[in-house]
């Protein structure tokens, strides 16, 4: 996920802003997990057995400014390492950041053009980074992004947990669990996007293709079959004098040739089909659908709170993102001023999800599902808590360990609890942000 809060740009004070941007970052996860108590398993579980594995995570941002007011964007990124089990078995993966399938060759991330639509008022200041290169903004005013995209660059975002570089990385923390977002197996699609501004709220439409069920590596091109509408409401309020507070209200909508869980439930027991197998009941015209809120805080100059809850429709198989049809997290983080450490950062999370009924009983009677399946299901809620601490080493390198502890992995209550420690190392720097 992108994150653009301490990539460094030009000095807004001076005046000057740069036509030019390139930067670069660096993330590596090692996650261990000791062996855990498992009644079974089945072909899509955590692995009972220890594991240890390591993830990493290039990539490269640049773009440059073709007028005051319309940018091009281009990132280049690889992946390489592994996952523990392959990123399977759990609803709320451990390591966001290596979602999708390892490619140590690099890869088109983001290529995007950005082109604001001033609409009178007083400007504010901006920060600049990869997604948009001006160091002061309209505060009224209109802006489309067209191309390659991340739409959780945009869509659902936390101040306090949205980031794997220097916070959380739980997938149900640093995401709304239920958000089936569009996007290939590395979390990219291509799409429209357009933002409204005013001084005291926004709302942010796209329209973006969504995978192949058959093939999720690959954007499938036909929009009447397959498309994916998104729309947010962010509302900035005041409820404490002199401290950020924001709201936001997410809706979505996919249109795809989704399995049905209740078709592929009812063939199996009739006899028809010899295993239950949602890939046979795929239908085109199938609809998906969920909201969210989400909310962060600022309570006083170090501490901030956070929380997000989630719904999707379940009769539709869950394929994008993960498992989950209801989703609850929260938490905070705080700054380390205190104890000398102002740089440092602590954080704490816990996150609460769980499946449709329909869903559900696929599990239990053996059904496989895209990151879900141990042969049969004891259903109980999947919980998670996760803590980190990040320290910042140089001012180009922060350090961070993080350890998770779930409950009912998978949302079996045959198996677990599970303990997955992390150890962290980010590397970040501007190559080159020359003055106009």
């Amino acid at each position: 996920m992108l994150t653009v809060a301490s990539l460094f740009g030009a000095d807004s004070s001076s005046g000057i802003v740069s036509r030019l941007w390139l930067s670069g970052q660096a993330n590596l996860i090692t996650q261990y997990h000791p062996s855990f108590g498992a009644n079974y398993s089945g072909p899509n579980s955590f692995a009972s057995s220890s594991e240890i594995d390591t993830s990493r995570v290039l990539t490269l941002y640049s773009g440059f400014r073709l007028t005051d007011s319309t940018d091009v964007l281009f990132d280049l990124e690889a992946t390489s390492g592994a996952d523990l089990s392959h990123s399977r078995g759990l609803a709320g993966f451990t390591n966001l950041d290596l979602a999708g399938v390892p490619n140590s060759h690099p890869y088109v991330a983001r290529a995007l053009l950005h082109h604001v639509f001033g609409l009178g008022g007083d400007s504010i200041e901006a920060s600049r980074g990869p997604l948009q290169l001006a160091d002061q903004l309209p505060a009224r005013r209109l802006e489309v992004y067209a191309g390659k995209m991340s739409l959780v660059d945009f869509f659902d975002v936390n101040a306090v947990g949205s980031d794997t570089h220097l916070q959380f990385l739980n997938w149900g923390v640093d995401n709304n669990a239920t958000y089936g977002y569009p996007a290939d197996t590395r979390g990219y699609t291509y799409g429209i996007l357009c933002e409204y501004h005013e001084p005291s709220w926004a709302v942010r439409f796209a329209e973006a293709m969504t995978p192949k069920l058959d093939s999720p590596n690959h954007l499938d091109a036909n929009l009447a079959r397959s498309r994916s509408t998104n729309v947010e409401i962010e509302i900035r309020h005041n409820l404490l004098p002199k401290r950020v507070g924001l709201v936001r209200v997410l809706g979505d909508l996919t249109h795809a040739p989704f399995g049905n869980y209740r078709d592929a439930i009812d063939a199996y027991l009739s006899g028809q089909d010899a295993k239950p197998d949602i890939d046979a009941h795929r239908r085109t015209g199938n609809r998906k659908y969920g909201w969210g809120i989400n909310f962060e805080q600022e309570l006083n100059s170090l501490f901030r709170a956070y929380g997000r809850a989630g719904w999707s429709e379940g009769r539709q198989e869950s394929v994008a993102y993960t498992e989950a049809e209801q989703s609850y997290s929260g938490g905070f983080d705080v700054r380390g001023t205190r104890w000398k450490r102002a740089d440092d950062k602590f954080g704490f999370a816990a996150v609460s999800s769980g499946l449709s009924g329909d869903h559900r009983r696929y599990l239990a009677i053996g059904g496989i599902g895209s990151i879900l399946g141990d042969s049969g299901l004891n259903y109980g809620r999947e919980n998670i808590v996760e803590a980190y601490y990040t320290a910042r080493i140089r001012k180009w390198m922060y350090a961070a360990v993080d350890a998770q502890k779930i409950w009912r992995p998978g949302y079996n209550q045959d198996r677990g609890p599970v303990l997955v420690v992390s150890f962290r190392l980010h590397l970040e720097s501007a190559l080159f942000d020359s003055p106009r």
